[in-house]
C-alpha cells in the first residue's frame, strides 16, 4: 500500500518509484456450493464468479476456475472426489480445472498470484480449515482475496472483517450440526430408523409417520421403521447366535462354523463373517428399541469412522419394534464379549464343546427353559442347568474323556 505521506515534489518518474512484480499477475477463482440436490451449482457457481470478479484488475480475466460441490465442512482432502462425469451432469456454464485440493497442490506450478473468493465460507466454514488454506498459498506468495471485504482503510481493519466473517461461518457450521443433530435424535426417539436393517429386519415406510411440513426445504425422505424381515428363520438365527455367544461363550469364529455348517436353518446372502457376527451381537436395535449415534463419522479422517460409548447412544424411551433377544440378555451377551476381548477364560459350554470335538462328538444345544437346557453331545443327549455352573461343566467332560 503506498504511504500516505508522499514525497514534496512528482517522483512517478524514477524507476524505483513503484515495487516491480516479478511474476505477471495471475489470478483463479475458487467458489463452493453444498450440494447439487438441495442447491443449483448451475447458476450459484456463476453467480459467485461475477461477485468475485469484482476484485480483478482492469482488463483482468481468470486464469483458472477452481470450484467443488461439497459441503463446507469437509475438510480440502476430502473434496472433489467424485468423476468428471458428476460434474459434467450438473450442466454448469463456468468451467471447471479442479477443486479446493488441486488449487492447493497446482497454485505454485501454475504461478498463481491471488485467488479471489465470494466470501470465506466458499472456502469452509471451519475457520481452521479456511485459516490453513490462506496460510498455504501465503507461503508461496498467493493473496486470498474475498469479494465481501471492503478495499482500502487499513490492515487490521481488513484483518479484523475477515475474522469476523470467518468466526460467523464457523458459528453457522455449528448451529447447523446442533439443529441436525437434534433433528436425527428425535427421529429416532420416534422410533424411525437409520441406515441399514439389521439381519431380522427389514426397514418399511411407517405410514402413521406425519406429513412433511408445508413449505420444508430440501427432499423430504420417508419415515421408515424396522419389522420382522419375510423370512422367520433370520430371527431364530439371530437368537440362537446371541445365545452362543451368552450361554457358551463362544468367539465368532466358533459361531461361524456353526451357522456355516447349516445354511438352511441359518440362511445368509454371501457367508457368515467375523464382522457380521460381532456386528449382529452388538446390535442394540435386536432389544426392541430404536438405538442412533452409535457410530461417529465426523471424525476429521476422510473415510474414517469411531464408535461412541454407549453413554452418548440414543434410545427410543420404548420398544418400536419387535425384539429378537430381551436387553438383559443383551447386555449379557455385551459382558461375555468384553470377556473374551480380554482374553477371560473360556465358559462351562465352550470347555464341554472343546472337550466333545475333540472326541469327534457334535454339541449342539436343543430345548431351553429357564432354569435347565437339553443338549446332544454326539448321539445322548443331557440336561444341564442354565447357566452351567463348572463344577457340573468338569464331571460332563471327565465323563467324556473317560470314555473309550
Amino acid at each position: 500500500m503506498d504511504s500516505l505521506y508522499g514525497p514534496p515534489i512528482d517522483l512517478t518518474d524514477l524507476s524505483n518509484f513503484a515495487r516491480v512484480e516479478m511474476r505477471p499477475r495471475r489470478t483463479v477463482f475458487c467458489g463452493r456450493v453444498s450440494t447439487k440436490d438441495n442447491q443449483n451449482p448451475s447458476s450459484s457457481i456463476p453467480r459467485q464468479v461475477v461477485l468475485a470478479s469484482q476484485r480483478l484488475e482492469n482488463g483482468e480475466d481468470f486464469a483458472g476456475h477452481f470450484w467443488d460441490v461439497e459441503s463446507g465442512m469437509l475438510p480440502p482432502e476430502a473434496r472433489g472426489l467424485g468423476p468428471q462425469e458428476m460434474y459434467d451432469a450438473l450442466h454448469v456454464p463456468t468451467p471447471r480445472d479442479g477443486g479446493l485440493q488441486d488449487l492447493l497442490d497446482r497454485a505454485e506450478l501454475l504461478g498463481v498470484t491471488h485467488v479471489l473468493a465470494e466470501r470465506s465460507d466458499r472456502i469452509a466454514r471451519a475457520m481452521l480449515t479456511s485459516l490453513t488454506v490462506e496460510h498455504k498459498l501465503q507461503k508461496i506468495g498467493v493473496e486470498v482475496v474475498y469479494a465481501n471485504e471492503p478495499i482500502g482503510g487499513t490492515e487490521s481493519g481488513r484483518l479484523r472483517t475477515r475474522r469476523y466473517g470467518q468466526v460467523e461461518a464457523e458459528l453457522f457450521r455449528t448451529a447447523m450440526l446442533e439443529m441436525s443433530m437434534g433433528g436425527q435424535v428425535q427421529h429416532a426417539i420416534n422410533g424411525w430408523n437409520h441406515g441399514i436393517p439389521p439381519y431380522p429386519y427389514i426397514a418399511v415406510v411407517d405410514e402413521g409417520a406425519p406429513p412433511p411440513a408445508p413449505g420444508r426445504f430440501g427432499e423430504a425422505r420417508p419415515k421408515k421403521k424396522l419389522v420382522p424381515h419375510a423370512d422367520p428363520l433370520r430371527f431364530e438365527a439371530s437368537r440362537e447366535l446371541c445365545l452362543l455367544r451368552r450361554e457358551e461363550h463362544l468367539k465368532a469364529a466358533d459361531i461361524i462354523a456353526i451357522l456355516s455348517a447349516d445354511r438352511s436353518k441359518y440362511p445368509i446372502e454371501g457367508q457368515w463373517t467375523h464382522n457380521r457376527v460381532e456386528g449382529l451381537i452388538a446390535n442394540p436395535k435386536l432389544t426392541g428399541y430404536q438405538v442412533y449415534n452409535r457410530r461417529a463419522s465426523r471424525t476429521g479422517r476422510p473415510g474414517f469412522s469411531r464408535w461412541n460409548p454407549i453413554s452418548q447412544w440414543v434410545w427410543s424411551p420404548r420398544p418400536v419394534h419387535e425384539a429378537v433377544v430381551s436387553l438383559a440378555e443383551w447386555k449379557a451377551a455385551q459382558e461375555v464379549t468384553a470377556g473374551l476381548r480380554a482374553g477371560a477364560a473360556a465358559g462351562p459350554a465352550m470347555r464341554i464343546r472343546a472337550a466333545a470335538s475333540r472326541r469327534g462328538l457334535a454339541f449342539s444345544m436343543l430345548e431351553k427353559t429357564t432354569s435347565h437346557t437339553q443338549y446332544r453331545i454326539g448321539s445322548r443327549k443331557v440336561v444341564l442347568p442354565t447357566p452351567i455352573p463348572h463344577p457340573v461343566a468338569q464331571q460332563v467332560i471327565e465323563s467324556l474323556e473317560s470314555e473309550t
